[in-house]
């Protein structure tokens, strides 16, 4: 997982800073992944004090975290100042939850060791540069015996993007999503016991695609790799790889493919030396939908 393109975090606070009043209008694919993670920890027994939504956007979680953990204390966490106001906004309707807000980078959480009970992140890792140092901080703050819950992309995703894109330029356009033995192999590196991971896949389709970037703009999910082309030339290629999606699929709509990865695991392991390990994929346990 260490030669995906490089993320720039600068970009991506601006860019959810710049999409946080139109997230909630376009955000059908989080909502997607969202509903499905609280599906798959309906059969776990969980008891926690103090919860942690990582990567929380504009807290569309809050509420069922809360009715999942009723007196727990809710932690939204967001590098995006505009997004936790977002979310503050709405909290106030329900100034009774146990809640707080914290900017923050997940990569360096600004909390003390063993001192969560519970991390719930959804879609918050194809956003980073490194799964891996996530889940080093997750297994950090977690307390021993607690769960951490997350979904994310894999490397199916998109694909038809990236295809549209070969051959116009030399420039990254789409992230590469490390796949699930590799999410697997990260999470019991840091420390994360006994992983679980499933798969599911979606398709989303549009008339235009006009549509499909008016919804990735409103979700703050443009390219914001460090290799992406910043040149004022780009816009003929933008135009080509527009005509090139358009003439992709066999209807008249474009047609994105999705692979969902969801997983979850459990705190208080031992970090593993990478120099010194190697998991067995058979031994990750996995569900295919």
């Amino acid at each position: 997982m260490n030669d995906r393109p490089t993320v720039n975090l600068r970009d991506v606070r601006r860019r959810f800073d710049s999409a946080a009043p139109t997230f909630d209008s376009a955000d059908f694919v989080h909502a997607v992944t969202r509903e499905a993670l609280f599906a798959r920890l309906a059969p776990l027994v969980l008891d926690a004090n103090t919860v942690l939504d990582l990567g929380s956007a504009t807290g569309n979680a809050t509420r069922q975290l809360h009715r999942r953990f009723r007196r727990a204390h809710i932690i939204s966490l967001d590098i995006s100042r505009g997004m936790l106001r977002q979310s503050i906004n709405r909290r106030r309707r329900f100034s009774f939850f146990r809640s707080s807000h914290v900017q923050a980078d997940a990569l360096r959480l600004p909390f003390e060791d063993q001192s969560i009970d519970f991390v719930f992140s959804n879609l918050l890792l194809p956003c980073t540069d490194s799964p891996r140092l996530v889940f080093d901080e997750v297994a950090r703050v977690l307390h021993k015996g607690g769960a951490f819950a997350f979904a994310t992309l894999g490397p199916d995703s998109l694909l038809e993007m990236s295809r549209a894109w070969a051959g116009l330029d030399e420039y990254a356009h789409v992230n590469r999503f490390p796949d699930m033995h590799d999410i697997g192999d990260a999470l019991v590196r840091s420390g994360l016991r006994d992983p679980v991971l499933d798969v599911d896949r979606l398709t989303v389709s549009y008339d235009t695609p006009e549509k499909l970037f008016a919804d990735l703009t409103a979700v703050g999910a443009r390219n914001t790799l460090q290799p992406r082309n910043r040149s004022l030339g780009g816009r003929h290629r933008f135009d080509t790889m527009l005509s090139v999606l358009k003439d992709s699929g066999s209807s008249k709509q474009i047609r994105l493919e999705l692979e969902l990865v969801y997983g979850h695991g459990w705190g208080g392991g031992a970090r593993i030396d990478p120099s010194n390990y190697r998991i067995d994929a058979s031994r990750i346990s996995r569900h295919r939908r």
